[in-house]
């Protein structure tokens, strides 16, 4: 049963990949024989001080959007794990309902929210990202408050120690894990987002996203995309590795 996976893995993953590479270290014009493998894609976008530009802009962005996920999420979730089960329930069915609707069309209703409002393309923006990324942060957050053993806390209670100890020694450490987890599922998805600034910056405020899709869509330079894309591809790996090196620390620590 595997290996229906494995083609299609090789076909819409593997092979697109490579298709990528290949296009970031060539030059336009190549025919399928001659290949001219060359750096100049990437010597172009570091020489530029218009595209570091836009990659620092977007990873402050994602940056930014993930650490007030945290700061909104972590109280959300927590105030959920303390409820009756019932309202538990209810509270993921508010909180996940408008995740049925696909995200560009949530979007689209945001836009027209934020079309009557005197306030930057950047807060536009902002707004956005906080509100399609938000959910996720507090899914993970709360599934792993809510599998802490109360008993744990019980006995931290009998040991003597207050409500803010028992978070800061318990109950934190041990959520830590749904943290990290949150930060992937946001950081991510936020740091390569084009149609959402592209939707609600009213095409002023450019992150990378809106470049690859420009320069793949509008321009016809895909060599140039392909080298941009690769660029955000190790940025993201790098990301996911050092995510998965907090979440295993986390774990050993746990144990």
């Amino acid at each position: 049963m595997v290996y229906p996976y494995i083609v299609w893995a090789v076909a819409m993953i593997l092979l697109p990949m490579l298709m990528i590479v290949l296009y970031a270290f060539t030059v336009k014009g190549n025919s399928v024989l001659t290949f001219q493998f060359t750096f100049d894609n990437f010597v172009r976008f570091f020489n530029d001080p218009v595209f570091p530009g836009v990659l620092w802009r977007s990873l402050k962005m994602a940056v930014i959007t993930t650490v007030i996920c945290i700061a909104v999420g972590y109280p959300t979730a927590y105030i959920m794990a303390k409820l009756k089960p019932n309202s538990q329930a209810m509270m993921v069915l508010l909180i996940t309902l408008p995740m049925w609707i696909n995200m560009l069309v949530r979007t689209y209703a945001w836009r027209g929210i934020l079309s009557h409002l005197t306030i930057s393309g950047e807060m536009k923006v902002y707004i956005g990202m906080l509100y399609n990324f938000l959910p996720f942060m507090i899914l993970q957050i709360y599934t792993s408050l809510s599998k802490i053993d109360p008993s744990l806390i019980v006995a931290a209670h009998d040991l003597g120690a207050d409500n803010r100890q028992t978070f800061l020694k318990v109950i934190l450490p041990l959520s830590l894990s749904g943290v990290v987890s949150g930060i992937t599922l946001v950081f991510l998805p936020a740091v390569s987002s084009f149609f959402i600034p592209k939707l609600l910056g009213g095409g002023q405020y450019v992150l990378i996203g809106n470049l690859i899709e420009d320069y793949f869509i509008s321009t016809g330079d895909w060599n140039f995309g392909s080298a941009i894309s690769l660029i955000m591809a190790i940025i993201i790996l790098i990301s996911m590795y050092i995510t998965r090196r907090l979440d295993r620390q986390i774990g050993e620590e746990d144990d």
